[in-house]
């Protein structure tokens, strides 16, 4: 049988840290890619960025998924709001995220930041 429960932050590592009440927040981050970029060089070039995008304060999880249009969402959830704004801006910086920014249709970039309220299982 499977609960539903709302979201608690005391579940985000880096909250009991700092003992704050902070929200885990979602990263939605819908795009395209460039012309002539395969599906499997977009999911390499994310697979490279893994380590180093997991390693960065606050960080949960992360989904890459892709609809039948070729519209893309990377889905991250980060601990905290402060986590994910920091995130964002220290990710423009690493060499090994380059490669996966070069593949993604800048032009088409849609990104949001949303408290999680829900959540299910893992």
């Amino acid at each position: 049988m499977t609960f539903l429960h709302p979201a608690r932050p005391a579940r985000f590592p880096a909250d009991a840290q700092r003992g704050a009440n902070a929200t885990p927040i979602a990263e939605v981050v819908r795009f395209r890619t460039v012309e002539g970029v395969s599906d499997q060089s977009l999911t390499d070039a994310a697979r490279a960025s893994a380590a180093a995008v997991a390693a960065l304060p606050g960080f949960v999880s992360r989904r890459l998924i892709r609809d039948e249009t070729g519209l893309w969402t990377d889905f991250v959830v980060w601990d905290s709001l402060q986590a994910a704004q920091d995130a964002a801006a220290q990710v423009m910086q690493m060499a090994e995220f380059g490669p996966f920014m070069a593949a993604i249709d800048v032009s088409s970039i849609e990104m949001s930041h949303q408290p999680i309220h829900l959540s299910i299982g893992g």
